[in-house]
């Protein structure tokens, strides 16, 4: 952030862009929805254990609520419909982690069923993916922490003004 402090005043001039950067990225809802086991650790992440509310993610239940949408577990073209539809119901800036080796590639069920989407990027555009088959809450924080980078640096479309 740019920013330049007054010793005497504790006053702070700083871009409009960067100030609503920083409160996007300090405050993102994530759409409570998991489909398959992978849903099973980023529950954990959740938990008292690792508490992703320190880093200001507070799970949503409603998709008119939620700027994230994590997307974990198996992605079957019956559920790929209901996914799309979830994610158009985001408000804009919205933002897609595909967690787990499933969502990400259609993980081991993709060669043998006919009915799984080889990667949920196929449905909807996504910003980071988290590997593994179950990812461990680490790499979902981890995720969070990049997806956070991510934002910082976006600028927003349009001239914003405070009146």
């Amino acid at each position: 952030m740019n920013d330049i402090t007054s010793e005497s005043g504790g006053m702070m001039i700083t871009k409009m862009n960067d100030l609503l950067n920083w409160a996007r990225l300090s405050s993102l809802w994530p759409l409570s929805f998991g489909i398959a086991c992978c849903a099973i650790e980023m529950m954990g992440s959740f938990a008292s254990t690792y508490d992703l509310d320190r880093f200001g993610v507070f799970p949503r239940p409603s998709a008119r609520q939620a700027d994230v949408i994590i997307i974990a577990g198996t992605v079957t073209f019956k559920m790929a419909e209901r996914i799309k539809r979830l994610y158009e119901q985001m408000p804009e800036p919205k933002y897609v982690i595909s967690m787990g080796s499933c969502s990400n590639c259609g993980g081991p069920y993709w060669q043998h069923g006919y009915h799984v989407v080889k990667g949920v990027d196929r449905v909807i555009p996504v910003d980071v993916y988290v590997q593994g088959c179950p990812p461990r809450p680490e790499a979902l924080i981890g995720a969070i922490l990049e997806l956070q980078k991510k934002i910082e640096g976006e600028t927003l479309a349009g001239n914003t003004a405070i009146v």
